[in-house]
């Protein structure tokens, strides 16, 4: 059985500014990704005019969530995974993924674009999760990951085609 808890949501004034905030806890189980990238989804949308870069939103939350899963929380069902979005008035988004693993290096994943690396079929989240997003960045013990999607920003997709 997979188990999501209940979302919470905050609003909050700070010295940066108003925000609202969804949190959401889930299972590591990977059913578990797929409702919790949704309701996520869901949130940012009643929140935030479309401007194009909710795939790359979508594409790079999936792929922390899966780490977290995977790798993270190495799928045990007792462990969860903890989801922070944040959205400001301009329309920022900002989403931490945090498990209850023991961490990792993220300076030592390798590149998947050395030509040597372009043939596996692994150890491409990060990556995507950096190209997607406009900011990532991962703590000292490498077990949450804070990333970040600037108002109005282009989708990868909008800045291939210029």
């Amino acid at each position: 059985m997979v188990t999501t808890h209940d979302p919470s949501l905050f609003s909050q004034v700070s010295d940066r500014g108003a925000y609202v905030e969804l949190r959401q806890s889930l299972s590591s189980q990977i059913p578990a990704i797929s409702p919790a990238i949704d309701q996520t989804l869901d949130f940012i949308a009643k929140l935030r005019k479309a401007d194009g870069s909710e795939i790359d939103i979508e594409v790079a939350l999936g792929e922390a969530l899966a780490n977290a899963v995977v790798h993270g929380n190495r799928e045990h069902s007792a462990k969860h995974v903890f989801v922070t979005c944040r959205c400001t008035r301009d329309g920022q988004v900002s989403i931490t993924v945090q498990d209850q693993g023991q961490g990792f290096d993220s300076d030592t994943v390798p590149d998947p674009t050395l030509p040597w690396n372009l043939l596996h079929t692994s150890e491409r989240g990060i990556f995507l999760m950096k190209t997607l997003m406009d900011e990532v960045r991962f703590d000292q013990k490498g077990n949450v990951v804070h990333m970040l999607k600037r108002a109005n920003a282009e989708s990868v997709a909008e800045r291939a085609t210029r």
